[in-house]
């Protein structure tokens, strides 16, 4: 085994990416006196926007969603929404009380993907908390669960539910209202203190619309609250605070948090206030699943927890924060709508590729867990911790973890932390891969920015034909890994198949 010694000095983090980032993400609440007791959501009012001037919504899928046997649509939800603060003493259990502290009137907006056909829906919605660390609004977790979600019928609700995303931050884009003013400029966000409120209206809308219906008359069994990246810092919060006032969602998806949640203030300061560690509290009657990437580890170990009947967690090894797929699969649909304003993440020229790893996989499997274990199902299997510090010497991936068929039947290395240096700010976020070629690629050089080996004593990378003498060889090692991984709950039996064709039509082996 070795310690990447490269990971504190130039190895940049999903914990310190958000950390800089967020900065930008909150908003000064504007309230006014509220009552002492924080309730219920309210429904708000839903209506339908304006066509405004590009024609389409903000964030409108560039695929063809008709050709899944889905339609995409746009609402605006408005009404009064309740900011909160803390009562009483916060510790890191989670268990933390609220009190209302003000209210603000707001309208927002909800971007709806669902099936055309009633009959092909599955009675569960997965409502997003849209991410806005790129300055305006993004859809992370639906590109990683996109095959999932489309293949098997569920609704999916993408929320606008901060102030940047409406309003604008640092960006060329202003938010949704300088993106169109003709479509978005009535929308008001006052806060992101009303933000946690503003998401539970929204789902409250999905339940029980006053005006226009979202999912066009689909009959909700269950709601499943969704965050990813610092999205989930603030789904942390919901929670452990929120949920146990609105009681709006059925299960929660934390997807590659921190250590320290987000503050209930919406006040980027305040985050100095929250407990360190942040853990899920454990004593709600709905479900909640944390899985983090390998970028995420480190800056989240310090909040491991047990699991229990209500929280289960995974570390997924050989994954990364963002990666191939998910940026493969969301640029065309940001660049639809953002063009050159996209963030990029801009790595340093002759660095090594994004990884390319089973993040997606391991998520579809999550959210199927999810939301049987919502409807009173089987609790998914827990997973091993993942190291922090320590790599096979030999592949250079990382120990411990879920390990699905790209680690167990390794072809190259993939990690989730890479050499930063001469690069923009969201490359750390995506790892990195590095062919099993002989060291014939250019980052190959046994110093930080090589993924296989990235200190001295050099070390060859393995040798595929070594590994896998014949190509038979190679697709039974394939086969059983990933029956493995569907026996163990941790792969789909669908993604397995595919995992395996894949296996089939390389020229791995001999």
């Amino acid at each position: 085994m070795r310690m990447l010694s490269r990971l504190p000095r130039r190895s940049v983090t999903a914990t310190a990416l958000w950390a800089l980032l967020c900065g930008a993400l909150t908003a000064t609440p504007l309230a006014v006196p509220a009552a002492a007791s924080p309730a219920a959501a309210a429904s708000p009012t839903v209506t339908v926007p304006p066509a405004g001037s590009h024609g389409f919504p903000f964030l409108a899928a560039a695929e063809d969603l008709g050709s899944f046997g889905y339609t995409e649509s746009e609402y605006f939800v408005s009404g009064t929404a309740t900011s909160y603060a803390k009562s009483g003493l916060w510790k890191s259990d989670g268990r933390w009380n609220v009190r209302a502290s003000g209210t603000a009137a707001y309208k927002s907006r909800l971007l709806v993907r669902r099936p055309a056909d009633p009959a092909k829906f599955n009675g569960t919605v997965v409502v997003e908390w849209l991410n806005v660390s790129g300055q305006f609004d993004l859809s992370p977790d639906y590109w990683f669960q996109r095959d999932e979600l489309l293949r098997q019928g569920y609704a999916w609700v993408g929320v606008s539910a901060q102030a940047v995303g409406v309003n604008g931050g640092l960006g060329e884009i202003k938010g949704l209202k300088g993106w169109d003013p003709a479509r978005y400029g009535s929308l008001v966000h006052p806060g992101d203190a009303f933000a946690y409120d503003i998401f539970s209206q929204a789902g409250q809308a999905l339940r029980t619309p006053e005006g226009a219906d979202p999912l066009g008359g689909l009959p909700v069994r269950t709601l499943l609250a969704d965050g990813e990246s610092q999205s989930a810092g603030f789904m942390t919060t919901y929670v452990n605070a929120v949920q146990p006032v609105s009681q709006v969602y059925d299960g929660f998806m934390v997807h590659s948090n921190s250590a320290i949640a987000s503050p209930i203030s919406g006040v980027l300061a305040d985050t100095l206030l929250m407990p360190n560690p942040s853990r899920i509290r454990t004593d709600l009657p709905v479900p909640t699943f944390v899985v983090l990437t390998e970028t995420d580890v480190p800056g989240a170990a310090t909040a491991r927890q047990p699991d229990t009947s209500s929280v289960v967690h995974w570390e997924l090894a050989g994954t990364a924060h963002g990666d191939q797929w998910a940026f493969d699969l969301g640029d065309a649909t940001v660049q639809k709508s953002a063009g050159s304003a996209a963030p990029s993440p801009d790595c340093a020229a002759g660095s090594a590729p994004f990884n390319d790893g089973p993040g997606h996989w391991a998520m579809n499997s999550a959210l199927r867990h999810l939301a049987t274990w919502a409807r009173g199902g089987t609790r998914p299997p827990s997973g091993q911790p993942l190291s922090t510090l320590l790599r096979d010497p030999a592949t250079g991936l990382a120990t411990g973890g879920v390990r699905l068929p790209d680690v167990t039947v390794p072809t190259r290395t993939l990690t989730g932390s890479r050499d930063t240096t001469g690069s923009g700010v969201f490359c750390g976020l995506y790892g990195a891969r590095d062919p099993w070629n002989g060291d014939a690629d250019a980052w190959d050089r046994h110093d930080d920015g090589d993924p296989s080996d990235p200190r001295f004593p050099a070390t060859a990378e393995p040798v595929l034909a070594r590994l896998y003498p014949t190509h038979a060889d190679y697709v039974n090692k394939v086969r059983n890994a990933a029956q493995t991984s569907v026996n163990a709950g941790y792969l789909l039996p669908e993604d397995a198949t595919t995992i395996i064709a894949a296996a089939q039509d390389s020229g791995i082996g001999g």
